[in-house]
Formats: C-alpha cells, structure tokens, sequence
C-alpha cells in the first residue's frame, strides 16, 4: 500500500487536490488515504487526459479532463478534481492514453474506454465511450495506450497485440497507414513487456530474453538502430539485457538489468542527460547516462525526463 503524490500543471482538477486551478511545483499528497497501488495519466493536453490509478481492494478511480469521457462515468463534462470510482472491483493493471484509456480485470478481460480515433479501443468501431467496454478476450496481461492513436497490449500466452492508427507503421505489421480498429498480433510468442510512454509515432517491446525491438517513426534515431530510417516491422536495438523502457514524443530512455541508465533519440532540452542539448546533440543510438545504480525510468511528453535510483530516490532532468 502507497500514499499517492502528483504535481505540475492542473487544469480541471488534474492532481486532484480538490482546488482545480492551482500548479504545483512540489509534490502534494492526494486525499489521505494509505492503499493506493497503481497509477497511470493520460495527455493532459488540449481537450483530453485524465489520470487513473487503482486501489489495494482492486477498485479503480479516475479524475481530471472528463470532455470526452476519459473519467468513464457515464457522462461527459469539464471533469472531476477528486478521484471518482469507475465501476468494478478487479482492477489489477491500468493505462491512460490521450485518446483511449482502458484496464484489465484479474479474470484476464480488457476493457477500454474514451475518444476511440482510429479505432483505438479495439472494439471494432470508431464510436466514443465514456463507460468501459470489453476488448474481445479473456487472457490480457498487459495494456497500453499512447498519446496518440495506439494502443498495445500483450497476453498471458507471450503474444504482443497492436491496434488504431498507423501512420509510419506505428503498429509494427509491415505495412504503412493501413489503419486497424481490433487487435493485430504482432510476430513472435515470447514478448514481456511493452515500451509505456507518450509517444504517438513509434512503439517498442521488450521479449523475455531481455531483447528490445522498437518500429514506426524515426526521425531522430528514436529506434535505436544508429539511423533515422523509419521501420513499419520490429528491429532490434543491439544488447540483450534491457530491464525497463520508458518513451516520451521524442526520446527513449532505458535501464539495462546491471543497473546502467540509456538514453537516445532528441536532446533539444537535454533529455539524454549528457550535459549538453540542442539540435546537433541527437544520439540514434543508446548513449549511457551516468550511474550504475538505476532502477526504472520514466518519461513525460515534452522533454521531462525521470528515473528512479535502487536507494529509492528520484531523479529529473530536460525541459523544466
């Protein structure tokens, strides 16, 4: 059980402080309660986002931007500054995208909800939701939705699923603008983690022998793969023991399992954490950040780059 922190920018409630205008710069403690477990955002920006996270009973609860449904309560409206419970009481894993949101239930059910562009649910259609409804199956593990139109996810059985927008072959299914609104596996039975973050153009995966491979968008060396070639079907970044994988719209970061931090991609406000930035400091390969003693990363949209170290601090750099 966690006591749950937020901070930054905030408009219609979104670190849910019950004061819905006001920016914090330092962390502030949400509510009083002890037995949170899980949380997750979705882009805040422009008309849509909302923030999730579930409790220790395995209810789920959701507030901030409600405009198009993103808090799942059945309604649309200017959004909620107080956490409001979505129905259910098996919540187990959660993921806020800009454009669609969505949970997975302890019985293996995925369930999504929100603007649906694209087809970004899974459901087969472009229509809006703001209650849940159900992915088609029942052995979901693991979800993921982006700031854009894309979601992933993979199964109890090792399979990687994507689905929604395809501009640059963000779905990893060799093609290009070939758009899909239900799941579509992606090859290969042996996936363990997918890459969270915000980025809405290029995605990635990790498989259970610490292999990563990252597709779509390249524009920056974003891939890894030491050119700025876009790919519409997995490659490989070279090494075989990534951990943990972070992606904001622009940069990677990554841990290995021997506790090094890398980075690569754009280093406009210096997210790659070499100490130096601008448009001449891009790196299309890992490039390793200082430390040996990093234990997960995390990233935002914008150049906000996080990471936490194995003493359990916390660590930021990039765009302020």
């Amino acid at each position: 059980a966690y006591t749950l922190y937020t901070w930054g920018h905030k408009d219609d409630g979104g670190q849910a402080q019950n004061d819905s205008n006001t920016r914090r710069s330092s962390p502030t403690q949400v509510g009083s309660d002890t037995n949170w477990a899980w949380v997750s955002g979705s882009t805040a920006g422009g008309a849509n986002g909302a923030a999730l996270a579930t409790k220790d009973d395995g209810t789920l609860w959701s507030w901030s931007k409600n405009t198009q449904g993103e808090c799942a309560q059945n309604n649309t409206n200017d959004g909620y500054s107080s956490p409001v419970q979505i129905p259910g009481t098996t919540w187990t894993n959660n993921f806020g995208g800009k454009y669609s949101i969505g949970g997975i239930k302890t019985d293996g059910t995925l369930w999504a909800w929100g603007v649906n562009g694209y087809g970004s649910i899974g459901v087969n259609n472009k229509t809006q939701y703001s209650s849940p409804v159900q992915v088609p199956g029942t052995n979901w593990s693991l979800i993921n939705y982006t700031s854009g139109d894309i979601s992933l996810a993979i199964k109890t059985d090792g399979t990687l699923w994507t689905w929604g927008k395809n501009e640059y072959g963000s779905l990893g299914h060799n093609n290009v603008d070939v758009h899909y609104s239900s799941p579509v596996q992606v090859p290969g039975t042996d996936w363990a983690k997918t890459v969270p973050g915000w980025n809405d153009n290029r995605m990635g995966a990790i498989k259970t022998n610490g292999e990563l491979w990252m597709w779509g968008a390249n524009h920056n060396g974003q891939l890894g793969v030491n050119n700025d070639t876009d790919y519409s079907s997995p490659v490989q970044v070279p090494g075989t023991t990534w951990k943990e994988v972070a992606a904001d719209a622009t940069t990677i970061l990554a841990t290995k399992t021997d506790g090094t931090l890398w980075a690569w991609g754009k280093n406009e406000y210096g997210q790659l954490g070499q100490n130096s930035s601008g448009d001449n400091a891009h790196k299309s390969s890992p490039t390793q950040i200082p430390g040996t003693s990093w234990s997960r990363p995390f990233s935002y949209t914008g150049g906000s780059m996080y990471a936490l170290r194995t003493d359990g601090s916390l660590w930021a750099w990039g765009y302020g």
